[in-house]
């Protein structure tokens, strides 16, 4: 085998000169064409040029038989063809295929085959089993059957535009693959509950993604055909967690090369600005096919939060960047602490901070308003629905509000740490959430120390609103000790903190009973939290239920109090019946009784009445009452 240059002579078995094609491509060892006769017409496509003959390829190409006749020299011995789409080496195989020698069409060399025979016009009008029907019967047989093999023929088509686009072979393709991603979607389906019939009991566990998943070949696609075919397996109803699969991994791969790796590269260059211009390009149309955005969207929190960094760094459009924080808002409670620590886009500004405060900002006011937004779906619940969800322990919105006051703590005390922070800024942060969101304040006092700990000259105002979100009442045995000898906070906070301290103390020497009329310092309402339905985080919005709850409790202790009260008179008379019985005067008072008891008897007897314990009848009644009114008188 040999590599042979443009129009090279070459002697043959009869011993007369031949041309053969010009390539680059190592043939066998049965060269072509195979001809006694000189070449009588040279096709040129771009730097490369075929010396080849007119009649085997009149025979099968309409387009060059179009060409010569309508050419006004029929002498005519050169060609160009330099419009066909796959260039010289599409034209290479379609030659081949003219000269009758078999070429094998492959999943890489398919598309441009089939695209090569339609601009050579190669179809059944002149031969049977020309070149554009072979290849569809490949396309049909091998290609359009399966995804894996689609995605890599619809990868070759990106470089044969317009051309492919005019036969429909991208939109075939592509409807090819969502019509097979479906169906595969409904074979697993039935698959897995043809295995969990049987068991019912059965945990229903998430199978892993296969190292050969169709989806990872997607990466290969670029961005306009990856944007059509995942439109296409939307609306064919591919499920939205298999969607987010395939965004994951296909927005890794893509911006996984475009990071920065030359630390010489000065920002702000021309190549800093084009790569910036990639990412933001990429991340705009990630977030335009991500699934409709709601509470339980299967888009991951890390994913989003990965998008929205590099929105923010790659300065892309305000559209985009809401649309994620909004998205990242309705997941907040899923989130941890380093979702949300955004880098701020500072270029340019030494002084700048290290996150970006502004978007956290709005991602937390976003999750605050979620209640209005679910007026719809909450209008036909009734009232002892309403009830219920707010008295069970995994009742979601006091559940959520709690991690995310959690979430919040953890945010500000970490930066509380940048220099360059404007309290202003970390105050309202700070008043974002409302009172009921904390049960206990120590996480916030923490993150408000720090500050003022890195932050030493801010102004007294400033340091008093700081300290004003604190709720003294909710702070911990260890918190209030460590607040009242902090000299960094203003002398108010450290007498509210006292006083609070000397009320505790009070009520527990008491007995407790004073707690319930003291905040939220009462020993029942954490362990209710601890459970997950803590009474404090009741939002503003479910009033009505909330004071349904809080009127059985005070019902409750009302009802303890009184049997203790009740309980403590009943011991009461029995401790004074019992000093009365143990008094000396006690006996003397009982033989005076006695003896009074026995005169009166013997007078009773001598007026005729009956004596001292015994009923006396009508008439006794009678004298004695006239003999009482005329001893009176």
């Amino acid at each position: 085998m040999g590599v042979v240059t443009v129009g090279e002579l070459k002697t043959s078995i009869s011993g007369k000169r031949s041309f053969r094609p010009s390539s680059t491509i190592r043939h066998a060892a049965t060269e072509w064409p195979i001809s006694d006769v000189s070449s009588d017409v040279t096709i040129e496509i771009g730097a490369s040029s075929f010396a080849l003959h007119k009649f085997p390829l009149v025979s099968r190409s309409g387009r060059i038989r179009r060409l010569l006749i309508e050419a006004k020299d029929a002498t005519i011995s050169r060609m160009n063809l330099s419009l066909i789409p796959g260039g010289p080496e599409a034209f290479e195989l379609a030659a081949k295929f003219c000269y009758g020698i078999n070429i094998e069409i492959t999943l890489s060399n398919v598309a441009m085959l089939r695209c090569a025979a339609h601009f050579l016009e190669m179809t059944e009008e002149f031969v049977q089993k020309n070149l554009e029907a072979r290849t569809e019967a490949y396309l049909k047989d091998t290609v359009l059957p399966n995804i894996s093999n689609s995605i890599s023929v619809l990868h070759r088509c990106e470089c044969l535009s317009p051309v492919s686009e005019e036969i429909n072979l991208v939109n075939r393709l592509i409807n090819a693959i969502a019509n097979n991603a479906c169906k595969e979607q409904l074979a697993s389906g039935l698959l897995k509950l043809d295995h969990n019939f049987p068991m019912k009991t059965m945990p229903n566990i998430e199978p892993e993604t296969p190292s050969d998943w169709w989806g990872k070949s997607l990466s290969v696609l670029n961005l306009e055909f990856f944007q059509r075919v995942l439109t296409a397996v939307k609306s064919k109803g591919l499920k939205q967690d298999m969607i987010s699969k395939i965004l994951i991994n296909y927005t890794h791969n893509s911006l996984q090369g475009l990071v920065i790796r030359d630390p010489h590269i000065v920002r702000g260059s021309l190549l800093d600005m084009e790569l910036q211009k990639k990412q933001r390009v990429i991340v705009e149309a990630m977030v335009s096919l991500l699934p409709t955005q709601s509470r339980r969207s299967s888009v991951p929190m890390a994913f989003l939060s990965s998008l929205l960094k590099t929105a923010i760094a790659s300065s892309a459009s305000t559209s985009c960047r809401s649309d994620l924080e909004r998205r990242i808002g309705l997941l907040l409670d899923q989130a941890i602490l380093e979702d949300i620590l955004i880098p701020a886009n500072s270029y340019g500004n030494n002084h700048g901070t290290m996150y970006d405060t502004e978007s956290i900002l709005r991602i937390f006011s976003i999750f605050l308003n979620l209640d209005e937004d679910d007026d719809e779906d909450n209008r036909m619940r009734d009232e002892s629905e309403m009830a219920y969800d707010f008295d069970s322990p995994g009742s979601p919105k006091q559940s959520s509000i709690l991690k995310v006051s959690k979430l919040l703590d953890t945010y500000l005390a970490e930066i509380a740490l940048d220099t360059n922070l404007l309290p202003s800024k970390f105050i309202a942060l700070a008043e974002l959430l409302p009172d009921h969101a904390w049960i206990i304040s120590d996480g916030l006092y923490r993150a408000v120390d720090i500050f003022l700990k890195v932050h030493p000259n801010i102004k007294d105002s400033e340091r008093y609103r700081l300290c004003k979100t604190i709720d003294c009442q909710k702070l911990s045995q260890e918190a209030c000790s460590h607040a009242a000898q902090n000299e960094r906070l203003p002398v108010q906070m450290a007498v509210q903190v006292l006083y609070f301290e000397q009320i505790r103390l009070r009520s527990a020497m008491n007995g407790g009973h004073n707690q319930f009329f003291f905040g939220t310092i009462n020993s029942q309402f954490p362990q209710r939290s601890s459970s997950g339905a803590g009474s404090g985080a009741i939002s503003p919005r479910d009033n009505y239920a909330s004071v349904r709850r809080e009127n059985r409790e005070l019902k409750l202790e009302v009802a303890r109090m009184r049997m203790r009260l009740t309980d403590l008179e009943k011991d009461h008379v029995s401790m004074k019946q019992e000093l009365v019985r143990s008094h000396p005067a006690n006996k003397i008072f009982k033989s005076f009784t006695k003896k009074l008891s026995k005169q009166l008897n013997s007078l009773f007897r001598i007026n005729n009445l009956k004596p001292i314990g015994s009923k006396p009848n009508a008439e006794s009644r009678f004298l004695f009452q006239r003999r009482r009114r005329h001893s009176i008188s």
